[in-house]
């Protein structure tokens, strides 16, 4: 596993991975219509040019499996990944979380996660991440108000 910058043709990927809908539906958190290419460009052309986020592609044997995000650095930075559903299981994005971690030291560090993704909770939780809060919010994805755990490091 590598965690590098993300580079112009990585997008591409992260497009073909937001279509995914088993995905979506574990995220619970997508756009209003995944397919639409030109909200999914400016999304990331903001996220990309943001001074207060760090942005890495997850990628294992020079394939891209997802991505890493810390937004908000500077106020309340919050932590998020994706990683494309044919890289689960593997400990891919365990390892991309350990190795951003070691290097990004600001603290507290937040995440926002479905209640009933297990999986994410686990990487999290075993990270040194606990249980702060709860949030209701909408999910595209699902159609319905959801709720979410927040979770803090430190």
């Amino acid at each position: 596993m590598q965690l590098r910058e993300v580079r112009s043709e990585d997008l591409d990927r992260f497009f073909e991975h937001q279509q995914d809908p088993e995905a979506n539906q574990m995220a619970a958190f997508a756009p209003r219509n995944p397919q639409d290419r030109g909200v999914f460009d400016y999304h990331w052309s903001r996220l990309l040019e943001d001074p207060h986020a760090e942005v890495r592609t997850i990628e294992q044997d020079g394939a891209v499996a997802g991505a890493l995000i810390v937004s908000g650095i500077g106020s309340s930075p919050e932590l998020s990944f994706w990683t494309a559903r044919e890289f689960w299981g593997q400990g891919i994005t365990t390892s991309a979380v350990d190795e951003f971690l070691a290097s990004f030291t600001e603290r507290p560090l937040r995440a926002h996660v479905p209640v009933d993704n297990v999986g994410s909770q686990k990487i999290l939780t075993r990270r040194g991440f606990a249980v702060v809060g709860e949030d209701k919010t909408f999910s595209n994805a699902r159609s319905e108000v959801v709720t979410e755990l927040i979770m803090q490091l430190g």
